[in-house]
């Protein structure tokens, strides 16, 4: 599959299996837990520096994944939509992007009609085997353990500007 990936300017990413371990944790009173990477969080912030969009497409409604979003300040969260095509093309329309100026970031079988279409669709480490089959970048990280950084990451260095996303960063904690 050819891609440019120098020409993303937006990630969108699956939650259940990148952003977690994909176990959910229950309780007797039906309280839900899940396991986040802080290390994710600060890909969230390399993002915000690097000034390109996010939004995430859970399949599964989560109260745990909208806590997490509005911790992070993630505006474009949609959970519990096991099509994420109709997020997709909203999301599309209202950056203006192309599908060749997003990623994709997924682990399953209903990430794969987005990642078919995407510029650059990444699987991460325990991703299935369909799954990692359509991607373009395969993260070292299983998800819950910074694959969604890593991930971040790779882009921003493909794209030679992670350096300098990093200083400006650097300078910018500094300066406080």
């Amino acid at each position: 599959m050819k891609y440019d990936i120098k020409k993303v300017k937006m990630i969108i990413s699956d939650v259940d299996g990148v952003w977690t371990d994909g176990a959910i944790y229950k309780g007797k009173d039906g309280i839900e837990l899940k396991r986040f990477c802080v290390m994710d969080g600060a890909g969230v912030v390399l993002l915000r520096e690097a000034k390109m969009e996010l939004a995430l497409i859970s399949g599964r409604y989560s109260d745990a994944t909208a806590e997490r979003a509005k911790e992070l300040k993630i505006e474009n969260v949609y959970n519990g939509t096991l099509n994420k095509i109709p997020p997709y093309l909203t999301l599309k329309e209202k950056y203006n992007l192309k599908d060749e100026e997003i990623a994709y970031i997924g682990d399953d079988m209903i990430d794969i009609p987005i990642m078919a279409i995407v510029g650059v669709p990444i699987a991460t480490e325990n991703a299935s085997d369909s799954c990692k089959d359509v991607a373009v970048h395969v993260t070292k990280n299983p998800g819950g353990h910074g694959a969604f950084r890593e991930a971040v990451e790779w882009i921003l260095s493909e794209q030679g500007r992670l350096t300098d996303v990093i200083n400006d960063l650097r300078e910018k904690v500094q300066n406080q």
